[in-house]
């Protein structure tokens, strides 16, 4: 497809609810021009939320990391450490319920509890704390983990990944966040995780999980070193699952950061790399639901362009993150920057829910709160105990 011409025949027909092969996301994604590609995706976007397509939504939530033990070993990761290391933390249940309890104080319906691949922790670890959640929070969904953590759990309690995600599900579980994903296909995933599972795997387990009513999300780490056509078939890996399954709500490309870890950011992903991956996800992947855009990785004003680039959904209200942030990720806001973010978009802001229903549309303007109890801060006490306040910001959910 060299020519223009074929080029905006193809953005026409994905606009329009065709369907994309590989070869043309591939195409697109390097060669469409970048207005023609975002209006396309857009349209798109539109298309499927005729009658809601002026609301961008966010959630509130709360990212506790219950331990940075972790036996993996991600080249991109600047939060683990080694199960040896005397830099080894692990939260108790006291102080893990407690963090629950403020995010009820402050409005947040959903826990993404994540950490590192610990050696001792099985299956009855992820039992215990998600029903100690559950019936101490009952209206807090737990939305976390994924394909990654569940084949590490089965390996170290002896069973097989379908019975450790029924166990946990039972346990309290609601869903899994997609963490794990990196990159799927094998040559790019190999080069930044090479201890974790093949993305072959992470997809069939993720495919478990959905025939079990147990929903995801999906995600991909850009600027890796990995190329345009691992992107792209990245895409395609999670597209086909997708037609089996419709068990994953939404895609979240985010961008990597390269501090402190041992990748140190020999290649990164670019504002408009990000901004077509955005763009061409919305028309490939026409059988996912939800498109994030995410700025803690990339900025206000790129995550802000993302709404432009068909994504749907813009975050979270968090709090505390240190997984991104340990690697270098500055940006911050709060919860009154993002409505007004989303406004200046020529959007209207709504708080959703984990599946996506809206919780609060924000139509006007005067009946944002007055005081948010909002600070826009990352604190690095929040690993070693916590902060003296309970701090929201905003940051990918995943």
């Amino acid at each position: 497809m060299p020519e223009n011409a074929d080029l905006q025949s193809v953005l026409d027909r994905a606009a329009e609810g065709g369907r994309v092969t590989a070869d043309e996301a591939l195409e697109l994604y390097r060669s469409a021009p970048l207005h023609a590609l975002g209006a396309a995706a857009d349209a798109a976007r539109r298309r499927r939320y005729a009658g809601t397509e002026h609301i961008a939504t966010y959630i509130i939530e709360r990212n506790i990391n219950y331990t940075n033990s972790c036996v993996t070993a991600c080249k991109f990761c600047a939060f683990y450490a080694s199960p040896k290391s005397d830099k080894v933390w692990t939260r108790d249940l006291d102080d893990i319920l407690r963090r629950c309890a403020e995010t009820v104080e402050l409005g947040g319906t959903q826990i993404m509890f994540q950490g590192g691949h610990h050696p001792d922790f099985g299956v009855e670890y992820y039992e215990e704390h998600f029903a100690a959640i559950k019936a101490a929070y009952p209206q807090l969904v737990i939305h976390s983990l994924g394909a990654s953590e569940v084949e590490h759990m089965a390996r170290i309690s002896g069973v097989t990944p379908r019975e450790a995600i029924q166990r946990i599900h039972a346990a309290g579980l609601d869903s899994f966040a997609g963490a794990g994903a990196e990159l799927l296909p094998a040559r790019a995933r190999t080069a930044i995780a090479p201890l974790k599972e093949s993305g072959e795997r992470w997809l069939e387990i993720m495919e478990i999980a959905h025939g079990l009513g147990v929903e995801s999300t999906s995600t991909m780490l850009m600027g890796t070193g990995e190329t345009n056509a691992e992107r792209i078939e990245h895409l395609r890996m999670i597209r086909d699952v997708q037609d089996r399954t419709g068990g994953f709500r939404a895609f979240i490309p985010y961008t990597y950061q390269p501090e402190n870890n041992t990748l140190k950011g020999r290649t990164q992903a670019t504002v408009l790399e990000y901004l077509r991956i955005i763009a061409t996800a919305r028309l490939f992947l026409d059988n996912v639901p939800h498109i994030q855009g995410s700025w803690l990785t990339t900025g206000k004003d790129v995550g802000q362009l993302s709404l432009h680039y068909g994504a749907d959904d813009l975050g979270s209200v968090m709090l505390e993150e240190n997984v991104v942030s340990s690697a270098g990720a500055k940006h911050r806001s709060n919860r009154l920057e993002l409505l007004n973010l989303i406004r200046r978009a020529g959007r209207v802001p709504a708080q959703r829910s984990t599946t996506y229903e809206h919780l609060v549309v924000h139509e006007d303007p005067a009946q944002d709160p007055a005081d948010d109890r909002v600070v826009s801060h990352f604190s690095s006490t929040a690993i070693e105990g916590g902060t003296a306040h309970p701090e929201l910001n905003l940051v990918d959910a995943r």
